[in-house]
């Protein structure tokens, strides 16, 4: 019964830490809270964090307490924990060459395919909303495919999980794509244009100059945001020493 109680607790810490109730780096509750929690005693949840250090997802620290793990469950189905930079780096240089590949094998009717993705992309319905990044995923998922090389399209949809599913990434990139749409809708058409040419160097550069163009604007988005937040703190501050001066 024992063996099992501890196990328990094993299992329900690890659903809070996916669920977000732990995130990565947070402590866990003491001991006492967790084992009124999971009404066990105090030394099965000794026990069960014992059994998570040896697992990997926590770190036990003498007289500081128990840390869920960076890493251990902080992206949905193992997905890395990666910023937006990092992911869009990635892309570059990745979606780049499947773009450049995908030159060589398109069809009149993979051309005529992306034609009317960004004619559905370039509809205003669509800017800024859930329909026009899904449009903007089937693009490049489509491209990936035409390319002829499975691997690239695995690694294509990989990365576009990572783009919608790993929260922080998400932010950072609706940030963007919501005010930016029309610069996005523009891009696409060039890549088009150079599928369409069949030529690999264009739609090499059209692919790069998009993610260049996304690096530029995700820096200004995260300066801005950074700048609101000072004259947040700022604004906080002042509030507070006027309160002062005036006791």
């Amino acid at each position: 019964m024992k063996d099992r109680l501890y196990k328990f607790v094993v299992g329900g810490i690890l659903a809070l830490i996916d669920e977000g109730t732990f995130p990565p780096g947070s402590r866990l509750p003491g001991e006492r809270e967790l084992a009124e929690r999971f009404n066990v005693s105090r030394v099965t949840i000794r026990e069960a964090e014992i059994a998570l250090e040896a697992l990997g997802h926590i770190v036990i620290k003498t007289g500081s307490g128990a840390y869920v793990m960076r890493g251990s469950n902080d992206a949905p189905d193992g997905l890395p924990d990666v910023t937006a930079f990092e992911l869009t780096a990635a892309r570059s240089v990745i979606e780049a060459e499947t773009a450049a590949l995908a030159a060589v094998n398109i069809t009149d009717a993979g051309v005529a395919e992306l034609r009317a993705l960004v004619d559905s992309m370039a509809d205003t319905g669509h800017v800024g909303s859930d329909d026009h990044d899904e449009i903007d995923r089937r693009f490049h998922i489509a491209i990936a495919r035409m390319s002829g090389n499975p691997v690239m399209e695995h690694a294509v949809k990989s990365l576009w999980r990572m783009r919608n599913e790993l929260p922080k990434v998400k932010q950072v990139y609706s940030s963007v794509c919501v005010t930016d749409a029309a610069a996005r809708t523009s891009e696409h058409a060039a890549v088009v244009d150079a599928l369409a040419a069949r030529n690999s160097a264009a739609a090499r550069l059209a692919m790069r100059e998009h993610f260049q163009r996304l690096f530029e604007a995700m820096i200004s988005a995260t300066e801005h945001s950074a700048l609101e937040e000072v004259r947040r703190r700022i604004g906080e501050d002042r509030k507070r020493f006027l309160v002062t001066t005036q006791i």
